[in-house]
């Protein structure tokens, strides 16, 4: 059962990491001419220049640890002081409205085999502006920079600012919760080959409890993160902030994503439910062991029981035959006869009185 294991192709892990710095900026911008650039820096200010220029820009900044790092990459970037901490003071989730500013942070889910982690991933947007910043464990976004140019040449330049921020925002969150359910995949497989285990007799079950106990807590974890995503999204797809659109085809979108979270809580949830199932049945086998255990020990002591008696019995006759009062009256032979008539009958009527009263197992496999 320890060898339970399933290779998955995380995105988030399978990629090159950044190392020997303390921060990486990725810079995806489009100008009022449609024409594009990518470029990277380890310094928040050389972006600057570049998206003044630009109509859309979009800025993803791989840190140490965001709740260090973070609020002065915003800053640096012309965001409000305070906004990052602000955001991170809650659990797993957040949505900051300050008019000209949108502040948001969601979950962003990596698995190692069942060790589910939940890392923030914090999404600042102003007209022209949206800036992501994540820990180096999560690298969705740093793939996702390299199709960024694409995406935003379907912008069109004639929709209002909000349009295009909603757009690259909805798009920016659909591939986050795209790579949260992979990991929900990589949960599924696991569960499959625990399922087969469990059918199969030979497993040892003070193994298969353990292993299910980290599946049901890897998916407690997995939907935790799936509810508070569901907050943000429930707060954006009613296009209250002034940074969001107010287009009924563009928060329909929103609501696709709402829709997208929810289909998968479903399904995370009804996983839960077949593994609480398989605890059941564990539970079941474990009380069927433990009744046929009883068993076998109820039907030892009833052998032990007869045998006693019918030692006993004979072992007090004769000691009163010791007695020379009693014993110079009977040759050997009839004592010898008594003896053993005594230790039959004795055996003969425990036995009958344990099978009548019911202290026998009627039934050990």
């Amino acid at each position: 059962m320890d060898s339970i294991q399933v290779k998955t192709d995380d995105s988030d892990s399978a990629a090159v990491k950044p190392t020997n710095f303390q921060k990486k900026g990725i810079c995806v911008t489009i100008d009022r001419n449609k024409s594009t650039f990518r470029i990277e820096s380890d310094s928040p200010d050389e972006f600057m220049r570049i998206i003044k220029k630009s109509e859309v820009s979009w800025i993803n900044f791989v840190v140490s640890d965001v709740s260090i790092d973070g609020e002065g990459v915003a800053t640096s970037l012309g965001f409000s002081p305070g906004i990052v901490t602000t955001l991170l003071s809650s659990y797993q989730s957040n949505y900051e409205d300050r008019d000209s500013e949108l502040g948001i942070r969601v979950p962003a889910v990596s698995t190692e085999q069942l060790d589910v982690k939940v890392y923030p991933l914090i999404i600042l947007i102003r007209r022209g502006l949206i800036l992501s910043i994540h820990e180096s464990a999560i690298t969705r976004l740093v793939h996702f920079s390299r199709y960024a140019e694409t995406f935003m040449k379907k912008i069109s330049s004639r929709k209002l600012w909000q349009d295009k921020m909603t757009l690259l925002l909805w798009r920016i969150i659909e591939e986050n919760n795209a790579k949260n359910f992979d990991h929900l995949r990589s949960i599924e497989e696991h569960a499959d080959h625990l399922v087969k285990e469990l059918m199969d007799p030979a497993t040892p079950r003070e193994l298969l409890g353990p292993h299910i106990y980290k599946m049901k807590h890897a998916l407690i974890v997995y939907l935790d993160a799936l509810w508070a995503t569901l907050d943000v999204i429930n707060t954006l797809r009613y296009g209250d902030a002034e940074t969001v659109t107010d287009s009924p085809e563009l928060l329909n979108r929103i609501s696709a994503l709402y829709t997208d979270v929810t289909n998968q809580i479903s399904l995370s949830e009804h996983m839960s439910e077949v593994l609480a199932s398989g605890l059941e049945v564990l539970q079941s086998i474990y009380n069927n062991q433990l009744q046929i255990l009883n068993n076998k020990l109820a039907l030892v002591v009833t052998w032990l029981t007869v045998a006693g008696t019918a030692v006993l019995v004979p072992n007090t006759l004769a000691t009163m035959f010791g007695v020379s009062a009693i014993g110079e009256h009977m040759d050997e032979f009839t004592i010898l006869a008594i003896l053993l008539g005594a230790t039959v009958l004795s055996a003969i009527g425990s036995y009958w009185f344990i099978k009548h009263k019911r202290f026998v197992p009627q039934h050990v496999h």
